[in-house]
């Protein structure tokens, strides 16, 4: 059923540019032209060079900037009757798309098909040569939620589920090539369902000293990965995992 999905950014307005400059920066790929009624979103857009095709997208939003996926699918009312099937909850349904809620609260659209298979990016080489890569959305999820919203998004995608590196996190990756994977981490406390992205470094502290000299901000360091926050605050997390995804 899924083709395709997309991270998607949603940012404020106020700080939009500077976090598209930011985020066109780290990935190394190109601002497409502004579409939309109020020119509010773009594609960040690889190098031809390099035949692979995009996989993150932008959004000027009001109020605070959140991360939601799209979902390429061949079919989207067929998509949507599936998810809502598995209590998912139908929040608008547009001409050529559908924007819904997961059980936990988190925002996802499914959005018709425009390819029939993709490449995604290659990783990333820094100044300093360090490589990277944008490779995982990282659902965050409270602890009565969790049980729920696993089984929700193994059923949905199809992908295969394995136990991460720690009992909290567990990994979703498609059988298919794909410029995203799923982490589904369970909070500490619950809230509402929500997202981030993970890129993954082979050294996650000349990363995040280089994404800190773009506008990013350093906000907690663990032993596998780094905390930080884009220029519009918004957090993400600098991973310590193979960006070859080997």
């Amino acid at each position: 059923m899924i083709r395709w999905v997309w991270a998607f950014l949603d940012r404020p307005t106020q700080r939009f540019d500077e976090c598209a400059t930011f985020w066109s920066t780290i990935t190394d790929t190109q601002l497409s032209p502004r579409r939309g009624e109020n020119d509010e979103f773009l594609t960040l857009l690889p190098d031809p060079a390099l035949f692979a095709d995009a996989g993150v997208k932008m959004q000027a939003v009001t109020g605070l900037g959140r991360v939601h996926l799209d979902i390429d699918v061949d079919d989207v009312t067929t998509a949507v009757r599936i998810a809502l099937d598995l209590d998912a909850e139908l929040v608008a349904n547009h001409k050529s798309y559908a924007v819904l809620r997961s059980p936990g609260g988190q925002i996802f659209c499914f959005t018709p098909c425009g390819r029939a298979k993709g490449t995604p990016a290659p990783a990333v080489r820094a100044p300093d040569g360090i490589l990277t890569r944008l490779d995982q959305v990282c659902l965050d999820i409270g602890p009565t939620d969790h049980a729920a919203e696993t089984r929700f998004w193994t059923t949905l995608t199809s992908w295969d589920l394995t136990q991460g590196r720690l009992p909290e996190f567990a990994r979703l990756r498609a059988k298919e090539p794909m410029p995203v994977q799923l982490l589904l981490q369970r909070l500490g406390a619950d809230r509402p369902a929500s997202a981030h992205i993970d890129l993954a470094s082979a050294d996650i502290d000349a990363t995040a000293a280089w994404h800190q000299s773009l506008g990013a901000t350093l906000v907690e360091h663990h032993e596998h990965w780094i905390v930080m926050s884009d220029p519009a605050d918004a957090p993400y997390c600098i991973t310590g995992r193979d960006p070859n995804g080997v």
